[in-house]
């Protein structure tokens, strides 16, 4: 299946937009995995598109636990690309996680998470008046902010009732891979990953371009791999816990590790990247005054909290409330700053890599909306 960002966006707004999409849905009371009734109000299905129906998005919809009524509606985009929407449901905002301590080989076990927000919107007319959000991680750094300007678009040139569009939250996003990936290095000497000597050879001789290095560059190739070599067996999403990924040397990996295959992400999927940068969209749905927040997990190394900065600084928007510690019981969670044009960018001392192995509460990333209405989209058949 080709998938560009185009028929994306039209399909999104066809499914909140569109009064001929047909949606086939139904309440689930039990998983597989969890001990008893689910303490929530789970509601999954498809919606069917097109003409002839040709194209299904799954859903799966999770109420809020509060006033539904009134909480933020958001909806969450996943990333990869690639990516299976169940790890948002397990790993990021949903109300149950995997149970891998008990794990023996059969069904995995489920247990209910204290943090989940929740994001999505359909056709369910009771919560159009929500306040809406869109929402997303990683890879979905090129598509939301797209996806926000196309809805507000849709609100201006048709359909009624209109979409209460609020704003957009990102996690860890990619906003401009070919600039963001030489942020990796300085990341990598903050964290004492290289030495200081390395460090300063890479930006002496690659200038700070260390992905796309010219091959009559040698000096400069050969302190890249260098860096390779200090830094290929680090857990990329989250470097304080182990690198699981070795599916070459499985006897190389650590005891903490799972023994078994788990894909988190279908690579071959054929997807065209028709966006290369998504700051333009950042700039102009801060013109058109939505609020946003950026999040950074402090210790991903695949997309450094430095190269969030960078580019939300070439917004050139002023501070107006300046950087300052968040806290959670008394205890430093993080760092922020908020912008003039109502974006806020946040540090998490965490990763958007859950480590199951430790309390939830302590590796929950942020939980901003700890009431609202959450559905995450996948399309049909695009998962293996």
């Amino acid at each position: 299946m080709s998938l560009t960002l185009k028929p994306l966006l039209l399909l999104l707004l066809l499914l909140v937009l569109s009064h001929h999409a047909c949606s086939v849905g139904s309440i689930v009371k039990f998983l597989p995995g969890f001990e008893g009734p689910l303490p929530f109000e789970l509601e999954t299905g498809y919606i069917e598109l097109g003409e002839e129906e040709e194209v299904q998005l799954f859903y799966y919809f999770i109420k809020s636990e509060k006033n539904p009524k009134e909480d933020p509606l958001l909806i969450w985009l996943i990333g990869g690309p690639g990516c299976s929407s169940l790890a948002g449901l397990f790993f990021e905002n949903g109300p149950v996680t995997l149970k891998f301590g008990v794990y023996n080989g059969s069904v995995p076990s489920l247990v209910s998470t204290t943090y989940s927000w929740t994001k999505w919107l359909s056709e369910h007319p009771q919560f159009f008046p929500n306040p809406f959000y869109v929402a997303g991680d990683s890879y979905s750094g090129m598509i939301v902010p797209a996806v926000v300007q196309e809805i507000s678009k849709g609100n201006y040139i048709c359909c009624k009732p209109l979409i209460n569009l609020q704003g957009y939250v990102l996690g860890n996003p990619i906003t401009y891979a070919a600039f963001e990936k030489n942020y990796r290095i300085p990341f990598a000497h903050g964290m004492s990953l290289i030495s200081d000597e390395l460090y300063e050879s890479m930006r002496r001789n690659c200038k700070g371009n260390y992905g796309n290095v010219d091959p009559r560059n040698t000096k400069c190739l050969k302190v890249v791999e260098e860096y390779h070599k200090c830094t290929d067996k680090i857990n990329s999403q989250h470097i304080l816990i182990p690198d699981c990924d070795d599916k070459i040397h499985t006897n190389h990996t650590s005891p903490d590790c799972y023994k078994g295959h788990w894909q988190r992400y279908n690579w071959t999927i054929p997807y065209d990247h028709d966006i290369k940068s998504s700051v333009p969209y950042h700039m102009r749905n801060s013109i058109s005054g939505y609020r946003s927040l950026v999040y950074s997990g402090d210790h991903d190394i695949t997309m450094p909290f430095q190269a969030t900065q960078a580019w939300i600084k070439s917004l050139n928007y002023p501070i107006i409330d300046d950087w300052r510690p968040w806290m959670i019981k008394d205890q430093i969670a993080g760092h922020t700053i908020t912008y003039s044009n109502k974006m806020t960018f946040a540090t998490v001392k965490a990763s958007l890599l859950v480590d199951t192995r430790q309390s939830i509460n302590q590796t929950r990333p942020l939980s901003c909306f700890k009431g609202g209405s959450v559905a995450i989209l996948c399309n049909r058949g695009s998962w293996p």
